[in-house]
């Protein structure tokens, strides 16, 4: 048993090449091998968002606080809010990221496939993020 203590762990700010606006990244946990799976809570200041990314084996956001923005390529942007459960399903193009005037807290768990998570694509233009018409 590995009990990691609250504020154990430090927080980062989101690589600006993977995100647009202020992110900060708290670890929650990195499961040792042979499992696979780690988690992070993200938080995400008003009009912040991930770049399109995919995940090599799919990825669970569970919203805890605010009010957020998930798009999948060639959808649209929907809403997400506190207790919901949003499954990205492996290789899917996607961002997520906090609401125009709102910020949002998720914990994300993935799990990594030869030390791979996530593959980063191209920012999410404003023009793509002004779509969404829920202001």
């Amino acid at each position: 048993m590995d009990i990691k203590r609250s504020g154990s762990q430090p927080s980062g700010k989101g690589p600006v090449d993977w995100f647009t606006g202020t992110v900060r990244i708290d670890p929650l946990f990195q499961a040792p091998d042979p499992a696979r799976v780690s988690g992070a809570s993200v938080t995400f200041e008003p009009s912040a968002r991930t770049a399109w990314h995919t995940h090599t084996l799919g990825q669970t956001l569970i919203v805890t606080a605010g009010r957020g923005l998930a798009q999948r390529l060639g959808g649209p942007i929907e809403e997400i809010r506190p207790g919901d459960v949003i499954w990205i399903a492996p290789g899917e193009k996607h961002w997520h990221g906090a609401a125009p005037t709102t910020a949002m807290t998720h914990i994300a768990i993935q799990e990594h496939l030869d030390g791979k998570v996530v593959d980063w694509m191209e920012k999410v233009s404003d023009e793509q993020y002004q779509q969404y018409r829920g202001r």
